[in-house]
């Protein structure tokens, strides 16, 4: 049986949470890293998803 880690000291129930989180993480962040594909600036992507979201209002005021 695993101690419970303190909420004071951790968001995790136990150590092996905050473990498996972390290899989690660790893999996620060096995907990212490795990921050859070029970053879209953020301007651009708010702009797109500003343009999403009124369509989509847009399309729901009609319907």
């Amino acid at each position: 049986m695993t101690k419970p880690i303190s909420p004071l000291v951790s968001e995790f129930e136990s150590e092996e949470q905050e473990a498996s989180y972390t290899v989690w993480l660790q893999d996620k962040v060096k995907r990212s890293l490795d990921d050859a594909r070029s970053a879209i600036p953020h301007d651009q992507l708010m702009a797109e998803l500003e343009s999403i979201i009124a369509q989509a209002e847009l399309q729901r005021k009609t319907a």
